[in-house]
């Protein structure tokens, strides 16, 4: 059996696919949830055409959890840029409107049409590894904005505000010093002692954080 592609255009929480041949001719398709409900059913569904491939817009965004899921299933995955879908869409439609059955059918050229694109491989130390360096990025915003709010907290507290760089133990040595009377004054405390908390136990997750992304390293290679 001729190969056919399967031509996604994923979100969060749905998909919508189009089944396509290798004369362009359209087969199938429809929109899917991607929890466990839709996403069953989806596989289900596209394993009626034992030859082919999932081509899946932006891997490496929107597309790239439920590329991991397909991959994971044993499917054969192909990432099509987002920028080749928009202008196969431009070309099949005379417009760049999005509408979800159109990207899914846009998709579907790319992988049909376009040999060389990139195969999704299942790296699991390179997912890995990419978990551990998202999750130490959203620990230094956390820890970024923490110090904001401190900083204009004090700044309310204290005339001038804290220095620019200032520990945990100088915030709490600066905070018992203020003893504000009105009950805005005493919530301005009481929150900035809770940030001070805050911030220290996202400093010691950040140290651990840092500490696996260090330990990590790549697998050998091979001889």
């Amino acid at each position: 059996m001729d190969r056919v592609v399967l031509g996604m255009d994923p979100h969060k929480r749905s998909a919508t696919i189009e089944v396509m041949a290798a004369d362009e001719t359209v087969l199938g398709g429809g929109r899917y949830g991607t929890g466990r409900d839709g996403y069953d059913p989806m596989l289900c569904y596209a394993r009626q055409w034992p030859n082919r491939v999932w081509a899946v817009e932006g891997c490496n965004g929107i597309g790239r959890h439920i590329a991991i899921r397909l991959l994971a299933d044993g499917e054969q995955v192909v990432d099509v840029p987002p920028k080749l879908s928009a202008r196969a869409r431009v070309f099949a439609t005379g417009q760049g409107r999005k509408i979800d059955a159109t990207d899914a059918h846009s998709v579907a050229l790319v992988g049909t049409r376009m040999a060389g694109l990139r195969p999704v491989a299942g790296d699991e130390q390179l997912a890995l590894l990419r978990i551990l360096v998202d999750r130490r990025r959203s620990l230094g915003e956390d820890h970024t904005r923490m110090v904001a709010q401190l900083h204009q907290l004090l700044l309310e507290l204290i005339p001038g505000g804290a220095t620019k760089y200032f520990s945990a133990a100088q915030a709490k040595a600066i905070l018992a010093k203020v003893r504000p009377r009105d009950v805005a004054g005493k919530a301005r405390r009481r929150v900035a002692a809770e940030l001070i908390s805050d911030r220290e136990r996202v400093y010691r997750r950040s140290k651990d954080a840092d500490k696996s992304s260090r330990s990590w390293s790549p697998p050998p290679a091979p001889p």
